[in-house]
């Protein structure tokens, strides 16, 4: 599965128009014999990848007591966020944080009041915080939220997720590919027999059929 899902991330870069920014990977699953009127079938999911989907990924931490060890990570695509700066916060000023992050992780203790505040524009976009515990290493969290991609099936049967950019090897958007095809066939009820079909694509390139 692995060649031809090599193939086909070659021929989306080979009818590619070149741009003037890096295009990102968009993988489209398609399922079927699916009933998403039924609650437990509008699964959600999210897979660390074995590679980062995008060079510079931004990464929102909301913490409290963990503001002196996000600092010493001195890392430019993580940014800092205080209890105290989403107390009381607009609802507009949220939704301008939901769309500047691509990420989202915030101490365990300060989740209900990031649900209340933060919640209405993070929920729908799928971006809730991941929890972090107050004792645990904070940089390994950050470094894997960098390569985790979240997922859900609401109205219409078909997943897409952000697996790579054309940067990378067409091998690592590969490996990338296997581990979100992975997650989703362990969440369907049936598994694989429920998917029909997948398509990869650039930004701004047509898709081509996976398989």
């Amino acid at each position: 599965m692995k060649e031809k899902i090599i193939e086909a991330i070659k021929e989306v870069k080979k009818i590619a128009k070149p741009r003037n920014f890096v295009q990102s990977f968009d993988l489209a699953i398609n399922l079927r014999n699916i009933d998403l009127r039924k609650p437990e079938n509008r699964i959600k999911g999210e897979v660390e990848l074995p590679y980062a989907p995008k060079e510079h990924r931004k990464i929102c931490v909301i913490v409290d007591t963990l503001i002196s060890e996000v600092k010493k990570i001195n890392d430019p695509d993580v940014f800092l966020l205080k209890k105290s700066e989403i107390e009381g916060i607009s609802k507009r000023e949220a939704k301008k944080i939901a769309k500047k992050y691509d990420f989202f992780l915030a101490e365990a203790p300060l989740m209900p009041i990031v649900g209340r505040f933060l919640g209405p524009a993070l929920g729908p976009r799928n971006k809730m915080p991941k929890p972090v515990p107050p004792t645990a290493d904070i940089k390994k969290f950050i470094d894997s939220a960098k390569k985790t991609v979240r997922f859900a099936v609401k109205n219409s049967p078909v997943i897409h997720v952000l697996v790579g950019n054309e940067k990378m090897p067409p091998e690592h958007v590969a490996e990338n590919i296997l581990a979100v095809y992975e997650k989703v066939k362990s969440l369907l009820p049936k598994g694989e027999a429920q998917i029909k079909n997948a398509y990869i694509k650039l930004t701004m390139s047509k898709a081509v059929k996976i398989w």
